[in-house]
């Protein structure tokens, strides 16, 4: 089995959770359908109470190479876009990548 999970999390205000997956969906994710090399995502959100809760992308990718045609030259750098910064209440700069050694594969066709 090849492949790369990347994820990437940060905080954002529980309020605007739905108002934040949509605009993720057209713009991050958009991005994930149309790159060469991308498997599959998954967004998942955590309520850490008090009105924050914590917004996670994964993401499945058949290789590096496919990440950093996505992510650019360095790819353990988080990728962000112009309206992320009203919704984040944290902004990582890096990503995780992990290499995926063993189950089934990511849902296809799901997002």
């Amino acid at each position: 089995m090849s492949m790369i999970l990347r994820k990437w999390s940060a905080n954002i205000r529980t309020a605007q959770v739905e108002e934040y997956l949509r605009y993720v969906e057209e713009t991050g994710a958009g991005d994930y359908r149309t790159a060469t090399g991308y498997l599959a995502h998954q967004i998942l959100v955590r309520d850490l109470g008090e009105g924050i809760s914590e917004f996670s992308t994964l993401s499945w990718w058949t290789d590096m190479d496919a990440i950093k045609a996505f992510a650019g030259d360095l790819p353990e750098r988080a990728r962000y876009y112009p309206e992320d910064d009203r919704y984040l209440l944290t902004r990582p700069e890096e990503v995780e990548h992990h290499h995926v050694v063993s189950g089934t594969h990511p849902p296809n066709g799901q997002s």
